[in-house]
Order: structure tokens, then sequence, then C-alpha cells
């Protein structure tokens, strides 16, 4: 899996940290306050996926995954610009104080480092978060020093196009100017997989609850498929 790669690049949410089901919190308690509705939690996330693939070509797929929800739970007194503010503001109690790493991802991002393996973040998440992970919420900084740890970092903001779309991976081979053979892409959703697949790179799933759902998918798809950072662990001994 690991033979002859220089780069390793990782997804954030769900893959490097715990944090599919608290966005699925973010948006149910999104969801009662606007329209007074109770939404199932498995709903929200195969809602919100279905809708970020649907959208990933627009300049903001968030802005219009709000504009989804106000549509769908008939949220006829804010714009979708107020509910994506709002959103942003119930997240921060659950960015600040809930989400944690996955175990052991940070032993494994730093033997990558020692044994002079270039590490990158490519996430389609937004470069605020990151910030808020690394300033306020000790879960994660106390373990894991995003400027420090990783030579490369990309969010939403560097790329016109989202996952599917493997820009935020062809991006990252660029910049460090090694081929698609030479890096390993570690994604726990069937977006990213298929998005590594387009890039031509190799992807290691990771095991994460959320994506249970495309469980079978993500395993016929993927290079390799490991339960958790134990498991790839033991292809660095």
């Amino acid at each position: 899996m690991l033979h002859n790669k220089k780069l390793v690049c990782f997804d954030l949410d769900g893959t490097l940290i715990d944090s599919v089901g608290i966005w699925n919190q973010v948006d149910a308690r999104l969801i009662k306050d606007l329209s007074g509705q109770l939404e199932d939690l498995n709903v929200i996330q195969q809602q919100r996926d279905a809708q970020l693939k649907k959208l990933k070509h627009c300049a903001d797929p968030y802005l219009e995954y709000c504009g989804y929800l106000k549509e769908r739970y008939g949220i006829a007194h804010l714009s979708k610009d107020e509910i994506k503010t709002r959103r942003y503001s119930i997240s921060h109690h659950f960015l600040d104080h809930e989400i944690q790493l996955k175990p052991q991802a940070e032993i494994f991002v730093q033997q990558l480092l020692q044994q002079s393996i270039h590490t990158a973040i490519t996430t389609t998440t937004s470069l605020s978060n990151i910030q808020r992970y690394q300033q306020n919420n000790t879960r994660i900084n106390s373990r894991l020093k995003f400027e420090k740890d990783f030579d490369l970092i990309l969010t939403r903001e560097h790329v016109q196009n989202i996952k599917p779309h493997p820009e935020v991976y062809l991006k990252a081979i660029q910049h460090f100017n090694v081929q698609p053979e030479e890096c390993l892409i570690i994604e726990d959703s069937l977006i990213g997989i298929e998005a590594a697949h387009q890039a031509g790179i190799e992807v290691a799933a990771i095991y994460d609850q959320y994506s249970a759902h495309e469980m079978p998918e993500i395993k016929a798809k993927a290079d390799y498929f490991v339960q958790d950072y134990a498991a790839l662990l033991s292809f660095l001994r």
C-alpha cells in the first residue's frame, strides 16, 4: 500500500476526525430551530450527501444546500444566506468542543513524516473550520498541529470544483511534483473514492460508521480497505 509512496493525502471529515455525525446534529438542530420539524439523523446525512453531489459544480455548494433546506422545510422567513450563517453559528460549539481525532490518527501522520513521506489535508471543508480546530479544540490541537504536521492544506477555498471532481487531488500532486502512482489517498466516503479514481491515484478507504450505507460500494471501489489507523500503522512497520 505505501511502497514507493512519496505523498499521503487525507480527507478530513470522517477520515482524520470523527465529525460526520456532528454535522448531522448541527443540521437537525438547524431544521428544528427554523421549521419546528424533527428529522431523522440518517435522513439528514443522506439528503446532504445527495445534495452536495448534485450541487458540486456550484460556486458555493453549501450555500445552495442551505437553499435546499429552505425549500424542503418551508423556511420562508430567512434567505439561504441567512440560513447558512445560522448553520455555522450552531456548529461552533460542536467544532470547538465535541469533534475529536480518530484513534491513532496522529501517530500515523507522525510516522509518515518520520519516514520522509509528505502529508497533505485535501478536504471540501472550509479553512475557517480547520482554524477553529487548531485554535479552540483541545481534543484535536493537543494531539495534532495542522500547520506543523501537514506539508500542505487544501480546503474548498482552494478549488473551483469539490469532490467527486478530482481537482483537489490533482493540485496536491502538482504541488509536490509527484506522479499519481507515488501518492496514496485516505478517504472514508464514496465521493472521495470516486475523486481519487478520477485523479488516477490509489485510495485506501477507512471505516466510518456514517458511511455504512455506502459500505458495499466503498469496499468495491477502493483499492484498499482498513478498519482503523491501527491497521494503517501495520503497513508502516
